[in-house]
This record gives structure tokens, sequence and C-alpha cells, in this order.
């Protein structure tokens, strides 16, 4: 478990002390990474630990902001760190000017499937699915029947991010959100019936199996309906009159409370998630759907978990939940970044395919595929996934390739196809002068 922080003990001592100049910077400093007791308490101040966490925590209340579900009260607090990544992803993954350079038109399609892929992959993998990336994504885009349960959470959550991207303009309703679990938990449940319904006992715990130690309490279940209904209405609506809350911030407190709330049995975390995700692209923020935000939320799972403690322990504080998500973006704008520069090289490469006579460009990517690995297996199911093309577009690129010699036919039965490396591919590369 999380230590527990000192009672805030106010005083006019800990007022005196905040106004002290040579202690802002630390407390700036300590807000903007909005850092715990457990992190704090080993600050080198002149202060002792226990005065310094009072006046971080008289900072903080100075500044904060709350809001209510139910019987819960919750606060944030807008720190300059926060104020200052939400500026720059306004400018950067919404609708404006600079967003809509960062991906060549051309190759958006491309990026979107793979990162549809990423998305489903790794928040079923922070859920203990386990299956290797490349496995998972062969799965996905021949449409290969998922034979375990970590196959099906992928399977799942990748229709799951599909459904949402189709009707992401839609109001979340009980119903929708019923929907949504019902589509993320189909076929992983212990109980069918548990499947796209709301939890109908208190036999739900938040458990830190390493340690087999309790860590969140969800509240009575008879709470969840009014609960829900009123995150639908924090989803909802445009502007609250007494409180605005920036889009970026609601998408995560939306991410928050449904694993506070925790109205399924089983797949809260992909359903909220997918929420956060739905959010987001409700509000404009469209660049999301290239985000692999779960792929570093599994890379950093403990932090991961650490804010969500950390802000039930400390008074429902949700800047701890907010900060954390924030530095997850960033990560995760950044990969995006380094991901299409790695991909405009290969692009690079891509057009001495281009060359061949008869070739358009997702032929050149299929050959550039072969080149790079010779034993790869081609069908028509994986080439509509990958390109996102219908079955006529999938089936005459492949044609075209078997009928200039690049491909041959490998009968699976009577209707199935599969396609491969044929045994002309490397004399013809070296006719067209590629190799």
């Amino acid at each position: 478990m999380i230590e527990q922080a000192p009672k805030f003990e106010f005083s006019k001592k800990v007022v005196t002390n905040l106004q002290e100049s040579e202690i802002l910077s630390t407390i700036k400093s300590i807000n903007d990474d909005y850092l715990y007791w457990d992190k704090v308490k080993y600050k080198k101040t002149k202060f002792k630990p226990h005065e310094l966490w009072n006046i971080v925590k008289l900072s903080r209340l100075l500044k904060s902001d709350s809001l209510a579900f139910g019987n819960y009260t919750f606060k944030y607090v807008n720190t300059d760190y926060i104020q200052k990544v939400v500026h720059f992803f306004d400018m950067n993954i919404g609708g404006y000017m600079g967003a809509k350079n960062i991906i060549p038109e051309e190759d958006k399609t491309r990026y979107l499937v793979s990162s549809i892929m990423e998305e489903a992959i790794s928040s079923s993998q922070i859920e203990g699915a386990n299956t290797t990336r490349k496995h998972a994504k062969e799965m996905l885009r021949k449409e290969i029947k998922p034979h375990t349960k970590s196959e099906q959470m992928i399977v799942n959550n990748y229709l799951t991010i599909k459904h949402i991207t189709q009707n992401k303009l839609e109001n979340l309703t009980p119903q929708n959100l019923l929907e949504i679990h019902r589509l993320i938990s189909k076929d992983t449940l212990e109980t069918k019936s548990e499947e796209g319904a709301f939890r109908t006992s208190n036999d739900i715990y938040v458990v830190d199996h390493l340690k087999s130690e309790v860590v969140h309490t969800p509240p009575h279940y008879k709470e969840v309906p009014d609960l829900i209904n009123e995150l639908c209405v924090f989803f909802n609506e445009d502007v609250d009159k007494d409180n605005f809350i920036h889009p970026l911030l609601k998408g995560i407190i939306i991410h928050f409370m449904i694993g506070f709330i925790h109205p399924f049995t089983d797949g809260n975390g992909r359903t909220a998630r997918a929420l956060f995700y739905w959010y987001l692209l409700k509000k404009g923020y469209w660049l999301t759907e290239y985000l692999s935000i779960s792929k570093i939320i599994q890379d950093t799972k403990n932090q991961y978990e650490k804010a969500f403690i950390y802000t039930e322990n400390d008074e429902n504080d949700l800047s701890y939940f907010i900060t954390y998500n924030l530095k997850v973006m960033e990560k995760a704008f950044e990969a995006l970044k380094n991901y299409i520069q790695e991909k405009q090289k290969n692009h690079f490469k891509i057009a001495r395919f281009i060359k061949i006579p008869n070739i358009n460009e997702r032929q050149a990517q299929l050959l550039k595929l072969v080149y790079d690995n010779p034993e790869i297996v081609f069908n028509t199911k994986e080439i509509e996934n990958r390109f996102n093309v219908s079955n006529y577009t999938a089936r005459t690129d492949l044609k075209g390739l078997v009928e200039l010699g690049f491909l041959e036919i490998i009968p699976v039965n009577k209707v199935k196809r599969n396609f491969i490396k044929s045994i002309h591919f490397n004399e013809l590369l070296k006719k067209h002068k590629i190799v």
C-alpha cells in the first residue's frame, strides 16, 4: 500500500512559510510533477518533511477546483504544467493547421490502421492479455478467429475502437456504455450474463495481486446507476456554467471515474480507456486516433496504478491522475512523431518499387514487405485491413502482382487463397533495376 500522508494542519506559520521566496520554486516544481507525500518527504529544504507537506497542501488548496459525483467530492489543481500541456495539445492534436501537418495526407489511412491495432493490443495487455504484438497484428490483419481469452480480448478491443471511431459524435448514455462493455468483454468473462451489464453485488475489489492487498473498494452497487447517469451528463455537456473544465482534463476525469465507480465485474480498465478515447474524438482532438496511449500506459503500468491510489489517498485529488495521463499523452505524441519519421524514411525506399511499370503505391508497399520478409504470406483479408480498402481492391492488387510475376497463389481450400513470394521475384527486381 502507498504510505498515508500526514494530515494537513493549517496554521499562520504555514501561510508565512508559503510566502517565502526561496520555497516558491520548490513548490512549483513539486506541483508541476504533482508529487505525493512519498516523494515530497525526501525533498531537501530547510523545512521538516511534514512542514513542507503542509506548505504543499496549502498551495494546492488555494488553487483547487472541485466537482461532485453522487456523494463523492473530487478536486483538482490547474498547475502551470497542466495549463502548458493542454495548450500544446490544443495546437497539436486538435482541429488546427499545425495538427493537420503532422501526418501526410496520403499516409493517414495507413497510420490509422496501425495505431488502432497498437491501442487494441496494448490496452488488452495492460489487463493481462498474453500474446506477442507480431502475432496479434497478424491475427487482426488476417481476421483469424481468436483461440484464447487473450486473443479474444485483443479482437474485442480492436472492434470496440473501430465502433467508437464510427460513432464518435454520439452522446454517452447508460445504454451506449453497456454496449461498449459488451463489445469489450465478449466471450472473456466467466459469466456470460455479465457482458454489457452493471454489477449487482459488492463482491468487487481492486487488488494489488503482487501483495494481495485491496487498494480500492468501489461504491455500493446500488449507487452505480445514479453515478453513471451523472457521468453521462458530465460527458455530454459542453460547458459547465459554474466551472469550466478543459476537454482534455474532462476526458482524463471520465477515465478515472470508470475506474473509481467500477460499474462492471470485469473490463473496467479497458472500458475507461475506450471512453477517454471516445470523448477526445468527440471534442475534435482527431489526432487521438493516431496516438497509442495504452502502449505508454503499459510501459509505465506501476505509475498508472499509483496515480489512481494517490488520488484516492489524498482526499480524491484528481491532479495526480491528470498529471500522469498528460505525461503519457506527451510521450505518445512524441512516439507518433518518431514513428512517422521512420515511416517517411521507409517511404523513400518504397519509392524504388513504384518505378516498376503498372505498380500502384499499395502494391509497392507489398513488394517492399516481401523483399524484407521473403517468408511473408498474404491473404485478401489482410490487405483489406492493412490498407483499409475494399475486398475488390485488395483482390485486384494481389491479382496484379501475380500477373506481373512477383507473387504466386497457394490454394488453402476451394475458396481461400494465400499469396507468397514468386520464384521469379528477385529476377524481376534485377530486370527493373530495383536491386
